[in-house]
């Protein structure tokens, strides 16, 4: 399965095989994340942000990066200045090594994270400690496997605790959603599902009912990655989509560029992830204090675009 011809259907067919679920719990660890003295209430859900930014007439700017690239305290200090630029919510990649829809980025974001030792503990440590600094909501984007070994319920359990709201798995078909989404609503995590320009229409309507958050319109087939233009297509996806769900819907994948984010507003997104752009933008800078710098500059383009 190594063509993108044949990843892409993993969101659209059954490709998971239903294994026994381990019981099993995270290991404390103690990560060094320089702090800052500003403190929050805690951030308001996925859910009540869209609302919020719906009564104010904007779309939400939701960024995605990988944990523990380079290292997680640099990952700290980016969720802390993301969150300053305008993040309405921030996704944050677990790495995996065989994340079958991961473009040639984020693959080698993730591939740096895993040989620097970051893992779900390392990385939930940390966020349990920046969270309480946030103003915005995390969404935790994290592929099957790393769920299965743990088992649902300790997983969502675990993610809750360290102050996450939100959760994708990319690979998880709709046929696999109920117990996914019990354990989740049980522990206030807000399941958000992803629907593609390939997505038969029926299937389609089973995602957007089952989606909790916001659905996510991934604006192509493919990997991710950076694309020179958006899809056309899209307009009339987020158009079918809204017939039948008052739910909001954030366009992903490809979106690179201020026009690419202005376009897809017009179009009528609720929200716009902004993923490889990102990463790739930190992962050729010199340092990883030059590449927040780059990261901080780059993302206000992004955000005075969006509204």
């Amino acid at each position: 399965m190594a063509a993108a011809s044949l990843r892409a259907p993993l969101l659209n067919k059954l490709d998971l095989v239903h294994h026994k679920r381990a019981a099993s719990s995270f290991r404390p660890v103690v990560a060094a994340v320089p702090m800052t003295s500003r403190v929050f209430a805690p951030a308001g859900g996925i859910s009540e942000t869209f609302v919020r930014l719906k009564k104010q007439g904007k779309a939400a700017f939701i960024p995605f990066l990988t944990a523990g690239d380079p290292d997680l305290s640099t990952t700290a200090e980016a969720l802390r200045m993301l969150d300053r630029s305008g993040a309405a919510m921030i996704e944050l990649g677990v790495p995996y090594s065989d994340a079958l829809l991961d473009g040639p980025v984020i693959k080698a974001s993730a591939a740096r994270a895993l040989a620097n030792g970051t893992d779900l503990d390392t990385i939930l440590t940390m966020v349990k400690t920046v969270t309480p600094h946030l103003s915005c909501p995390i969404v935790l984007f994290s592929y099957y496997h790393p769920i299965q070994k743990v088992g649902a319920c300790n997983f969502m359990s675990a993610i809750r605790k360290s102050g996450v709201h939100g959760l994708i798995v990319p690979d998880l078909p709709i046929e696999e959603t109920s117990y996914m989404r019990l354990a989740a609503v049980s522990h206030d995590i807000e399941l958000v599902l992803l629907t593609t320009p390939s997505t038969p229409t029926e299937r389609m309507h089973a995602i957007v009912e089952a989606a909790d958050g916001f659905v996510y319109l991934v604006s192509s087939n493919g990997l991710t990655g950076v694309r020179n233009t958006m899809n056309p297509q899209v307009e009339f996806l987020l158009k079918d989509i809204k017939k039948v769900t008052n739910k909001p819907v954030a366009v992903g994948f490809g979106i690179s560029k201020p026009e690419h984010v202005r376009q897809v507003v017009k179009w009528d997104a609720d929200g716009v992830v902004v993923g490889s752009a990102l990463v790739k933008l930190m992962s050729e800078a010199r340092s990883p204090e030059e590449g927040l710098r780059e990261l901080q500059s780059f993302t206000r383009t992004l955000t005075s675009a969006i509204n």
